[in-house]
């Protein structure tokens, strides 16, 4: 079976948003490393195929728990809010995860899906 660029595209993006859960839940982050475990996230899934942009938000507000300079969390899914864009041919599939409160859950998804005219080559 012959996937199209759309399913293809779909596909590749959701396993990007699976492997950055899988491989960043349970890092320790603080209040001072965010900025640069949200840099290494996006990074990281940038080296992949496919993959035109990423960004990675890590939620602020979790940080207020914190007691002192030298404490820390570890990342959890509902820290997170993350998107990644992904191009396969001439389709761009952008792809998110994001907690949801009324869920409980951190939620991937399909938040956009475009054709750009182009043949795959």
């Amino acid at each position: 079976m012959v996937l199209s660029e759309r399913e293809e595209a779909v596909f590749e993006g959701g396993i990007k948003l699976g492997g950055i859960y899988h491989q960043f839940i349970g890092t320790p982050v603080s209040r001072r490393s965010r900025a640069s475990l949200e840099a290494a996230i996006e990074e990281a899934v940038k080296n992949q195929p496919f993959v035109e942009d990423a960004r990675v938000k890590i939620d602020e507000r979790f940080f207020d728990r914190i007691g002192n300079e030298f404490d820390y969390l570890s990342l959890t899914g509902k820290m997170l809010d993350v998107r990644v864009t992904v191009r396969v041919g001439g389709t761009r599939c952008v792809c998110r995860m994001e907690y949801r409160e009324e869920m409980d859950y951190p939620l991937m998804y399909v938040e956009e899906i475009e054709s750009l005219g182009e043949n795959r080559e």
